[in-house]
């Protein structure tokens, strides 16, 4: 110990140590940025497919067009998504979502929230606000802002005169902002 305190009382011992954390700063720096597991928050578009069939017939298990939008908080492993499936009738899906870090351009998630439908029309997602959880995958493509997804939507107790679940899967791509 004592060697220790007659070395960092040397002349130039300061300037050393001095030096070599900024030597190490400016390799910090330096380095190129690490990607985090599909970093970013993203618009985009796709397709919803209803998989089951309650009392609005074939209607709810038709292909629909889809509009989606993720907030990623940056610090936190939190996102919120939201999914509006357009067609014959309109359901707007809100979630917030726990990320999972599957790589470093890839992560899962299971989000929770609610299936809002507007009509008496079923829709995939059924006819009937209700509670839903949404498990789901963000791919982001190397070199690009674009992000691949597919999730599925299970909506509880979705329909109004059966009750029931409806479910829903959903792909497309996002374009992270």
């Amino acid at each position: 110990m004592h060697q220790v305190h007659r070395i960092l009382h040397q002349p130039l011992c300061p300037v050393f140590l001095g030096s070599t954390l900024i030597a190490l700063g400016v390799t910090a720096i330096s380095q190129p940025a690490q990607a985090q597991a599909a970093y970013g928050s993203y618009i985009g578009g796709g397709a919803a497919f209803g998989v089951t069939s309650g009392e609005g017939g074939a209607e709810d298990n038709a292909t629909y067009g889809l509009v989606t939008a993720r907030y990623r908080f940056l610090q936190i492993p939190i996102s919120l998504r939201t999914q509006v499936l357009i067609g014959r009738n309109t359901a707007i899906v809100p979630t917030v979502s726990y990320d999972f870090p599957l790589s470093w351009n890839a992560d899962a998630y299971v989000g929770v929230g609610a299936s809002l439908s507007d009509g008496d029309i079923a829709s995939p997602l059924g006819n009937k606000n209700s509670f839903a959880i949404q498990p789901g995958i963000d791919y982001s493509l190397p070199n690009s802002n674009l992000v691949l997804f597919g999730n599925a939507i299970f909506a509880l107790d979705a329909y109004r005169n059966d009750g029931g679940a409806a479910i829903s899967l959903q792909t497309g791509v996002g374009l992270r902002f």
